[in-house]
């Protein structure tokens, strides 16, 4: 074959395959368009809406809505309620997001093992993760009540009880512990599918060297499985920040604002109060503090350091 008719064909070849790329291109253009268009609706849109109106004094029931510039801003750092509403939400995370995972890790572990009925207790773990949050904290106002559940448990015990949803003491940690018991499961099972990951002769080479199964616990499982740790850490922390049914359902914030944390701030003067701008400016020092959490959480505890 001759340099001509070989270059022909070659340039033959490259055409139809460029031509198929660009079909593939098209297609996959295609099939992301709709959700992308989705997806910048129903959340870009909103996030550059709530950043606009956080400029102004927007309330629905009036029709004049000047321009205020950072006074919501300012406004925010001097309400004692925002403030308190920050600590709450800070507390909160702090408490559960350890707890949640560390808890999560250990009956991922336990689930791991061939225990008997181990399919029964995978399901029962998770079966609070997928029940609605509503449901389960009416229930839970039940179990925290002066006459509920964990009243009378602790009776038995010849301890007293008390109300533990109305005691501002108690509130939000009474909260916090309904969290937990919710999101653990759900954990659990990031965790079952990394160390389901891990390959066994990792722990039969331990085994040979004499390891028990706390070293291997500790010196193979936790190494191997950090980087669904820090899935689950990333999860928690922005789940925690957001936390509102529980509240809205358990305490409505109270008693004296005990468990107001800022997404339950933000709802209040948003759709409460109609303070539309004052509550985005909330909505938006709120998504501030989340993303300064995570891009912690991304440069000093990266997950290839896990």
């Amino acid at each position: 074959m001759s340099g001509d008719s070989f270059q022909q064909s070659f340039n033959s070849l490259d055409m139809k395959f460029s031509a198929k790329r660009k079909e593939q291109a098209r297609t996959a253009y295609l099939f992301i368009g709709f959700p992308l268009l989705l997806f910048s609706i129903f959340t870009f849109f909103p996030i550059l809406f709530a950043f606009f109106i956080s400029f102004y004094d927007w309330n629905l029931l009036i029709p004049d809505r000047p321009f205020v510039g950072l006074a919501n801003y300012v406004e925010l750092f001097q309400d004692k309620v925002f403030l308190i509403s920050i600590k709450n939400t800070i507390v909160y995370t702090i408490g559960v997001v350890p707890i949640q995972t560390l808890l999560a890790l250990v009956l991922a572990f336990i689930m791991n093992q061939k225990l008997r009925g181990r399919a029964f207790f995978r399901l029962a773990f998770y079966i609070p993760a997928i029940t609605s949050s509503v449901v389960t904290s009416i229930i839970f106002v039940w179990i925290y009540s002066k006459p509920g559940l964990l009243n009378y448990l602790l009776s038995l015990i010849g301890a007293e009880g008390t109300d533990w949803l109305t005691n501002p003491g108690t509130a939000l940690f009474a909260i916090m512990a309904l969290n937990i018991w919710t999101t653990s499961g759900y954990f659990m099972i990031s965790f079952l599918a990394g160390l389901q990951s891990i390959p066994q002769s990792l722990y039969e080479a331990a085994k040979i060297d004499g390891a028990n199964q706390w070293q291997q616990f500790w010196k193979i499982t936790v190494p191997m499985v950090r980087p669904v740790t820090y899935f689950v850490v990333v999860l928690g922390l922005i789940g925690c920040f957001q936390v509102f049914d529980q509240i809205y359902v358990m305490s409505s914030g109270g008693p004296v604002n005990s468990t107001t944390t800022m997404s339950y701030f933000t709802y209040n003067n948003s759709f409460k109060y109609f303070r539309l701008g004052y509550g985005a400016a909330s909505a938006i020092v709120l998504a501030i503090i989340i993303f300064g959490a995570t891009w912690v959480q991304k440069k000093y505890f990266p997950s290839e350091a896990y």
